[in-house]
């Protein structure tokens, strides 16, 4: 059999960009392989979205009810829409992903009001929420409806199992709800050396966004209603907002190959190894500086632009602040040693200039 299809990319080049540019592992092809053939059922009457139910539970706690998704924005708005009011407002980070990097589709699309809190680290606290979370009563207001929290966050820090439970409580006293953005929630399980239902369902977690593209499969997150008692409609919000799969099948197979077994935690485990080996190879770099503690698969740092855009030109990143000279690398599942160790003898050379 013949194609035209060609090979476009040098398949040994990596890059410290994002865990986006990764292709999907290995594991996760060969299940897609394995769906593939034969009809079955679609929009997700089909056997291996029910199979993935009975697998999300066995993490996520026994009331989990799991609804695959094409991608984290998607999960991100109709989660929010399953839990607020068409008058409700969200809680967040300014530094949240709903906040700075879904073009306003919260708003738009989700019809949602944004109040959003600074932080140090990117990570909320009891404190921080009552900065924005009153006049419940006063119809002059967005009523603040729902808290969103993201694991790890935007930052690469990690909330600790306590700090989410406080959060929760704290939301819950106040009469709103919880939703998680986990687009990352594999690195803080690892990073925490926890399993994800301690930080999720069991402190009290409403809804969640579970991540699983940056963390090995070619494409689909799933919204995961932890508390069905606070979601409705979760079904036609997922059609109405244009994240219904005909062939679903082909999403839900790639949650199976990672839930199934542990590749959820090994892709993880290695991704935080990689971005603690970039780190410490960092701290012995003169000039350079680590902006927060680097606790899953991204490092933060601070350099001198000119040695950023030399740099770029052999290994792709981004900057977060161009004008602070702030950088942000990431790690993925196939970073290799030797890519990390490459990158940071081309670092020592630039700087060096």
């Amino acid at each position: 059999m013949s194609t035209d299809a060609e090979r476009r990319h040098d398949p040994s080049v990596r890059g410290f960009a994002s865990d986006n540019y990764a292709g999907m592992h290995p594991e996760v092809l060969a299940a897609l392989a394995l769906a593939n053939g034969g009809h079955q059922s679609a929009y997700g009457d089909d056997e291996y979205t029910a199979h993935l139910q009975r697998t999300v539970r066995s993490h996520l706690g026994a009331r989990a009810e799991t609804f695959p998704v094409f991608n984290g924005t998607g999960a991100n708005v109709i989660s929010l829409q399953a839990v607020t009011d068409r008058w409700g407002a969200v809680i967040c980070a300014e530094t949240a992903h709903i906040n700075v990097d879904e073009c306003g589709a919260p708003e738009r699309v989700g019809g949602l009001k944004l109040l959003t809190v600074p932080t140090e680290d990117g990570k909320l606290t009891p404190e921080l929420i009552d900065r924005e979370a009153h006049g419940w009563d006063d119809e002059h207001r967005a009523m603040p409806q729902v808290v969103s929290i993201t694991q790890n966050t935007e930052l690469g820090t990690v909330y600790t199992v306590d700090e989410v439970r406080a959060i929760c409580e704290h939301a819950h006293e106040r009469g709103m709800k919880v939703h998680l953005d986990g687009a990352r929630l594999a690195n803080a399980a690892a990073a925490l050396d926890k399993p994800m239902r301690a930080f999720t369902n069991a402190v009290g977690v409403d809804i969640l966004s579970l991540g699983g593209t940056k963390n090995g499969m070619l494409f689909g997150e799933a919204v995961v209603v932890l508390n069905p008692d606070a979601v409705r409609a979760m079904k036609h919000l997922r059609k109405l907002s244009m994240q219904l799969a005909s062939k679903m099948r082909f999403i839900s197979v790639q949650w199976e190959a990672m839930l199934n077994g542990d590749l959820w935690l090994r892709n993880a485990r290695h991704a935080n190894a990689m971005a603690q080996r970039l780190a410490e190879g960092v701290k012995t770099v003169d000039g350079v500086e680590i902006l927060y503690p680097v606790q899953a698969n991204a490092v933060f740092a601070r350099l001198p632009n000119e040695v950023s855009e030399r740099l770029q030109k052999r290994y792709r990143f981004y900057f977060w602040d161009e004008a602070a000279g702030d950088v942000r690398w990431m790690c993925s599942f196939d970073t290799r040693e030797e890519d990390v160790d490459g990158f940071l003898a081309a670092l020592r050379e630039e700087m060096g200039r």
